[in-house]
């Protein structure tokens, strides 16, 4: 997915800003489940250009973030100033931090595009401090049965398949390709990884994006497109 996001960092950049999945529904829900996290050592793991890390940073987190992408990266260095600890790295490869570093990692929408949960969650647990929480969000394993519907054979929902998003941001055309997996796989990894499930979220969009994006609030509003978890460090 490296190159896929440096070729329309920018148009995703601006897409994230605004949009209904991510400014409304996707972040909102996040930093909820975060909750009060100031003083708190966050690691932001595939910040993209870095409005989470922003919004965690202004609630007096102390964080860190590191993207696969070098051209999110930057928009991100741009956002948050060149005091701000942000590294390139690859989430399946070991991570440039010390055990027990943080109390908390973000991972918001980057767990769906690997096909091996099992080494990536290893190295988050590894770089969490006893207790600390993993607070991760995820495409829905749904949502491909209800997009696929009219689109000749339902996938299987048993089985663990990837799939290709074909959309267009800002007149730019983007393609990404994702792996899906059921519920049960999900949790399996996590607890296999050493993780307590704390909390399983369906959370709804926020309220004022129904004046803002009126026909596709009522379809997120009714049918899931994420699926969120809090995870505690065993």
């Amino acid at each position: 997915m490296t190159a896929a996001y440096d070729e329309f960092a920018e148009v995703y950049t601006a897409e994230n800003e605004t949009s209904l999945m991510n400014a409304y529904y996707e972040r909102p829900a996040t930093l909820a489940l975060a909750g009060d996290v100031a003083g708190r050592r966050i690691l932001d793991a595939g910040c993209g250009a870095g409005q989470l890390f922003e919004v965690l940073r202004e609630k007096g987190a102390v964080v860190s973030g590191f993207d696969q992408s070098a051209g999110m990266v930057a928009h991100a260095r741009r956002r948050l100033g060149d005091d701000a600890d942000l590294r390139v790295a690859d989430l399946a490869d070991p991570l440039p931090f010390p055990d027990g570093e943080f109390d908390d990692v973000i991972a918001s929408l980057v767990l769906h595009y690997l096909r091996d949960w099992n080494p990536v969650l290893a190295e988050l647990r590894r770089v969490l401090k006893p207790g600390g929480r993993l607070i991760a969000s995820v495409n829905h394993p749904m949502m491909v049965n209800l997009t696929h519907r009219h689109e000749g054979p339902r996938p299987d929902y048993f089985e663990s398949y990837t799939w290709t998003d074909e959309f267009e941001l800002h007149g730019q055309k983007a393609r990404m390709t994702f792996w899906n997996k059921p519920l049960h796989a999900m949790t399996d990894a996590f607890t296999a990884a050493g993780f307590r499930i704390a909390v399983i979220s369906e959370p709804h969009p926020v309220p004022e994006a129904r004046e803002l994006f009126p026909g596709d609030f009522e379809i997120l509003d009714t049918f899931p497109s994420f699926l969120f978890f809090v995870l505690e460090a065993e």
